[in-house]
């Protein structure tokens, strides 16, 4: 009846379209990432797919997504009492700032585990995770002595006031290599703000979805979330592309590579 209110035929009241098989396979992607990336939005999820989905613009991704619900829903803010937050300063190179702090978790034994967590505050790359049942001072500096091996050594390190931060292996070994060494205000976390908004996810993606038995399975299960995190998760403050990659593009060549080339073309 309202078909033929409107001047159209019955055929379109009763029959609905159809979704082609590019529709299809496409809203099974989202579902897909969706499920698999539970806090993603349909902005993540439309970065993720595309270089599947090259010609696919986000509003498409949007209809799709909202079609099956997969909304995210909003956590509710935490009242906190007023206090004076001291701004961040903005790294503008790689290696200028690596934020370093600690994440406490637990087998199902009960034994209790610490997590050392270093990221890059221009990049938003992870550094690295150490994970064991103690961390010391000299442990913090062994791990970072290996990440700058690979990576060069940080102009300056932002820590907060705990013992192994503070000790005297670690101040030895920022002096030794010219490291400054910021220290963040007791009972200010939001000094540290880049540490904490990654431990946020760290906790919320990989610890809280795992139950771990052992030690090497923790260890095994942090390093393949780290790699997922550096190399395929796209961070919003990274132009919306993986941290590693943002990392690549600003990266700058070794100096002898310089040295030779500028031999090359004199």
């Amino acid at each position: 009846m309202r078909a033929a209110l409107w001047g159209l035929k019955e055929d379109s009241d009763r029959n609905p379209p159809k979704p082609d098989s590019q529709t299809a396979a496409l809203s099974a992607a989202i579902i897909d990432i969706a499920q698999a990336r539970r806090r993603f939005g349909y902005r993540r999820v439309h970065d993720v797919l595309r270089p599947t989905f090259p010609y696919v613009n986000h509003k498409r991704v949007y209809r799709l997504y909202s079609a099956a619900s997969l909304a995210v829903k909003k956590r509710k803010k935490v009242k906190r009492y007023a206090h004076e937050r001291v701004p961040l300063r903005i790294a503008h190179r790689l290696n200028e700032v690596w934020s370093i702090d600690f994440v406490s978790d637990s087998l199902v034994n009960g034994w209790r585990i610490k997590c050392l967590t270093v990221s890059d505050d221009f990049s938003r790359e992870c550094v690295n995770i150490a994970v064991d049942y103690g961390i010391g001072g000299q442990y913090v500096t062994r791990m970072l002595e290996q990440a700058a091996a690979f990576r060069g050594y940080p102009s300056a390190v932002r820590t907060d006031n705990g013992p192994e931060l503070t000790s005297r292996a670690f101040i030895a070994w920022t002096q030794a290599h010219g490291i400054r060494h910021l220290l963040i205000e007791p009972g200010k976390p939001m000094q540290n703000a880049y540490i904490e908004s990654f431990n946020g996810k760290f906790r919320d993606e990989c610890l809280n979805a795992h139950w771990f038995e052992r030690l090497t399975q923790a260890r095994y299960a942090i390093a393949a979330w780290r790699q997922d995190y550096n190399e395929v998760r796209p961070h919003s403050s990274c132009r919306r592309m993986p941290p590693a990659s943002f990392a690549d593009l600003h990266r700058q060549p070794p100096v002898h590579a310089q040295q030779s080339c500028n031999q090359k073309f004199a």
